[in-house]
């Protein structure tokens, strides 16, 4: 268990803060390289595999890392993450080629995995269940300065140094984050069985990287109902069902069954729909703003950055609610509060004002962030130290498996709605326009020469495709509250440390370790 003096506390935090920049920076620096990346590299045609590979790897890893963490610590596996991420961008730094950058990508991502499921589950062991959500404001804080200044620093990069130094910037910050946790964070970790269920996280990581493969590959590489698309899919079911059957009967699984009890299985879902609920936004916000505002690329990602400020905000609010009102309602209204933002933009003129979509946005980060930390914060609080590790990483599993069955699924929506608004166009306008969805992009970014009506047409079309994404993302948010309501109690079995009574706690669970 945790063992940190609260005079080094503050020290940790900060390096918990910059290990989550790491990969807070990388979900919106690289993005920005991408014409320079090419233009060195070539290999055009590989390049979405510099960011799908890494979420595939990162994704997939969450769930060993929990259970290492458990298992041998938090500080060696989080150590062990960093270092690896480290490498991976040194190597990425000094790709000579597509293929080689896609490859060291992949291993940023195995690191940032350990990253992802240990930092959130450090922060649960420092403080107690009421000053808990407070640590998760600061986490989520990266997010929202990440969001503003990565764009930034990698444009600047891109433009005057070189896009290796993208890669290179994080040397020095993890570097000094490896130092403050050496130096500061002290557990002492309950001993508990060191045997490992290679076979069961052999299984675990065959479905989830083939579910991971076939979303990401759905309509891009093949189509949905293509022979291919039906193997991935078939292989992670198959996976998974073989994947349940080994880790009941596993004397220490990877993802034990009690994970998914009644107590966690609400707040596991309701990540999930905050994943979707993320990453509609972030893919298609910009997008939106560029193409059919008519917005520079710095005022378009201003329109995603107010949403993604306004999360930590609500996010340190949540505390004083859930100690309130409970873990299950304080979510409850995030989730409502993500739903009418949803619809709002939905609600919006085809054209809308600046003004309009900040505010949209400002009130769906403040939804999300309601509704992320009582979920994270409560699971966390039905466990003692030596289950912790296995419950963050299992909903922060959801969660990013929740982004990335997103990205699938709205992906195919605005293609479908663009595809179905092209067979359509009328008879006048159908030959001024592009032959296919490349050609939208650069006719709205004002190139190729294209009339002012095909343009005005096209406009037209991105703005009904984004609409029917957040259609999509306001079935997520009601979905989220359905699950809440239905699955998560009212009031979770909070053990240890963590039990203060009144709204928060019933008895102590008898399904934690």
């Amino acid at each position: 268990m945790s063992a940190v003096a609260p005079d080094r506390r503050g020290w940790v935090v900060a390096a918990l803060m910059m290990t989550l920049a790491l990969a807070a920076l990388e979900a919106t620096i690289v993005a920005t390289a991408v014409p320079q990346i090419v233009g060195d590299l070539g290999g055009f045609s590989l390049f979405g595999w510099v960011f799908s590979a890494y979420l595939l790897t990162q994704t997939v890893t969450i769930p060993i890392y929990g259970k290492l963490a458990d298992v041998h610590g938090r500080k060696p596996v989080l150590l062990a993450g960093i270092a690896i991420f480290l490498v991976g961008s040194a190597l990425c730094a000094s790709a000579w080629s597509m293929v080689g950058l896609i490859a060291f990508r992949a291993l940023q991502g195995v690191g940032a995995g350990a990253i992802n499921a240990t930092v959130q589950t450090v922060a649960g062991d420092l403080y107690p269940l009421a000053e808990r959500g407070r640590v998760q404001a600061r986490l989520a804080s990266v997010w929202g300065v990440s969001a503003v200044i990565g764009p930034l620093v990698g444009g600047l990069f891109a433009g005057s140094l070189s896009w290796r130094w993208i890669f290179l910037l994080n040397l020095p910050i993890g570097i000094v984050a490896m130092a403050l946790l050496w130096r500061h964070l002290q557990e002492r970790v309950v001993r508990v069985s060191r045997q490992l269920d290679v076979a069961g996280a052999a299984l675990l990581l065959t479905a989830s990287g083939a579910l991971v493969f076939g979303l990401l590959q759905g309509g891009v590489s093949w189509a949905w109902g293509s022979p291919q698309s039906i193997a991935v899919f078939a292989l992670a079911a198959v996976a998974a069902i073989a994947t349940v059957v080994v880790e009941r009967r596993a004397p220490a699984p990877v993802m034990p069954p009690w994970v998914w009890s009644r107590d966690r299985l609400g707040a596991n879902l309701g990540m999930g729909c905050l994943g979707v609920l993320v990453i509609g936004p972030t893919t298609f916000l910009p997008l939106f703003g560029q193409t059919v505002m008519g917005l520079g690329s710095v005022a378009a990602g201003f329109l995603l950055a107010v949403m993604i400020v306004s999360w930590p905000i609500a996010a340190a609010y949540a505390n004083r609610a859930y100690l309130r009102i409970g873990f299950r309602d304080s979510a409850l209204i995030g989730a409502t509060i993500a739903t009418l933002a949803t619809l709002a933009f939905v609600a919006l003129p085809e054209r809308p004002s600046t003004a309009e979509v900040v505010a949209v946005s400002l009130v769906l980060g403040v939804g999300c962030g309601l509704l992320s930390v009582p979920l994270i914060v409560g699971v966390q609080s039905t466990v003692g130290w030596e289950g912790r590790g296995v419950v963050t990483s299992t909903a922060m599993f959801s969660r990013f498996m929740g982004q990335t069955i997103g990205a699938g699924i709205f992906g195919a929506i605005a293609n479908g709605t663009l595809h179905a608004r092209l067979a359509d166009a009328p008879a006048d306008l159908r030959h001024q326009l592009p032959a296919d969805i490349d050609g939208i992009s650069r006719a709205l970014e004002g190139g190729g020469g294209f009339t002012a009506d095909a343009t005005a047409y096209l406009g037209r079309a991105m703005s009904a495709a984004v609409s029917h994404v957040y259609v999509g993302l306001a079935i997520a948010a009601a979905a989220a509250l359905v699950l809440l309501w239905t699955v998560m109690p009212r009031r979770l079995a909070v053990v240890g440390r963590d039990r203060l009574g009144g709204a928060l706690s019933d008895e102590p669970s008898s399904a934690s370790p």
